[in-house]
């Protein structure tokens, strides 16, 4: 599961259901866009751009409790990290990102059946 069920349930514990699910959506629509835009990067050879959009996916994912996401995203972010090939990282962020969608999906599709 790559969304922590404990700090689900705390972050949906904190917010009204209202608010919890504007967080889950505006989630859902930023790490989409990040991921894509790493995507491209790593095609392009843009280190720069990868580094930016996996700081800004990493800062996302750990608003949401996606520990598996933030982790890989922090490693490739760091100035000191050796990428040897940024297309495999970003295969593999975007293999975390739609694990982490499923969970965010399913935990929006309840607070929204509510």
């Amino acid at each position: 599961m790559p969304v922590d069920p404990v700090f689900a349930a705390d972050l949906a514990r904190d917010l009204d259901p209202e608010d919890y699910a504007r967080v889950l959506r505006l989630f859902r629509q930023d790490v989409v866009q990040l991921s894509e835009t790493i995507t491209r990067a790593a095609a392009a050879g843009d280190d720069t751009g990868f580094r930016r959009a996996a700081h800004g996916l990493a800062g996302a994912a750990g608003a949401v409790g996606a520990k598996a996401l933030e982790t890989a995203c922090r490693i490739v972010m760091s100035p000191r990290a050796v990428i040897a090939d940024p297309n495999a990282s970003a295969r593999e962020i975007a293999d975390l990102v739609a694990a982490t969608l499923l969970d965010i999906t399913a935990a929006l599709a309840r607070v929204e059946g509510q």
